[in-house]
């Protein structure tokens, strides 16, 4: 199959070779039937541990914004997963590393391609943001999520669900009120 494919070229580049002789494999999750694609910053420690994406409480507020169960965000065919960096780029010194620079440029158009039925790409986060949206963002992050019906019907530009960011949540209410159920409507149809 195309994936399996492009997952092994993704294992012998040699930007990856460190992590592919340490058997750590890269993680995304991609599918022909996909309509949804959730594209983040890059997995955490956590995540590559497990081999389980959004596995935190990030991923837990994310589901909860989506309106999605654990076992339908894990199991369904229907919701891609498509980091910008398929491997935990190590720490900096607030938080995790950016993903690598030229990652995602190399990678997600392969795979996007082989997902005709995708509808809607959720970009979380500044990273994400800049590369899909790129000069279309506003002057802000939070202007972007604020103003994220510009961007429909093809992306849904979304602040990171982390708990570093619950100052930011209180901040902005209009997030909840006004954003989360049309997120969600958007999700539940493409389910």
């Amino acid at each position: 199959m195309i994936f399996e494919k492009i997952k092994q070229e993704i294992m012998d580049d040699p930007m990856n070779e460190s992590y592919t002789k340490m058997g750590i494999p890269p993680l995304f999750k991609v599918s022909v039937d996909a309509r949804i694609a959730i594209v983040g910053q890059a997995p955490g420690r956590k995540a590559e541990a497990t081999q389980l994406f959004w596995n935190d409480l990030s991923g837990d507020r994310l589901r909860e914004w989506l309106g999605v169960s654990r076992e339908i965000f894990y199991q369904t065919n229907r919701i891609a997963h498509l980091p910008m960096d398929f491997y935990y780029p190590g720490k900096a010194k607030s938080g995790d590393a950016p993903p690598r620079k030229g990652f995602a440029e190399k990678w997600h158009p392969r795979l996007l391609d082989e997902m005709p039925n995708i509808e809607i790409i959720i970009l979380i986060g500044s990273y994400a943001q800049k590369y899909y949206l790129n000069k279309k963002r506003q002057k802000s992050l939070t202007e972007t999520v604020r103003n994220f019906q510009k961007y429909l019907p093809e992306y849904f530009p979304l602040v990171h669900p982390s708990p570093l960011n619950l100052g930011w949540l209180s901040r902005n209410p209009w997030f909840e009120n006004d954003v989360l159920p049309v997120l969600k409507e958007i999700v539940h149809k493409n389910l």
